[in-house]
């Protein structure tokens, strides 16, 4: 099991690491997109923050899996956030935005599996 949690956790660190460093500088399309729908540009560099410090969690925990839990606890906060946000906007019911807004079911999928593979490793 503990083969499966750490590949769970890198991937997850990577996904998220790669998607909250932009937020965090505030570059590329996807901050932009966020601020245009009335996130503020703290908010969407706090939610940057929180995702680059939970996938280095993520990382550490591979080594100490109560920081790995709860990294990935934090992300599935965080994911949720983001459905109910994509689900306040419509982007499930427009076809052009619903390949994008899935990323964070995904994800939250990701992360569950990450918390019971850790936790089954302690």
């Amino acid at each position: 099991m503990y083969i499966a949690a750490v590949i769970l956790s890198i991937l997850l660190a990577l996904a998220v690491l790669a998607g909250g460093a932009p937020k965090v500088q505030l570059k590329g399309d996807v901050p932009d997109g966020l601020i245009q729908k009335g996130l503020g540009a703290a908010m969407v560099r706090f939610i940057g923050m929180a995702e680059v410090a939970a996938g280095i969690g993520l990382v550490v925990g591979i080594w100490w899996q109560p920081l790995g839990i709860a990294a990935a606890a934090g992300l599935a906060v965080v994911f949720v956030g983001a459905i109910c946000f994509h689900a306040k906007w419509g982007d499930y019911r427009d076809s052009a935005t619903r390949n994008a807004a899935m990323a964070p079911f995904v994800f939250l999928v990701l992360a569950a599996a990450t918390i019971v593979t850790l936790a089954a490793s302690i």
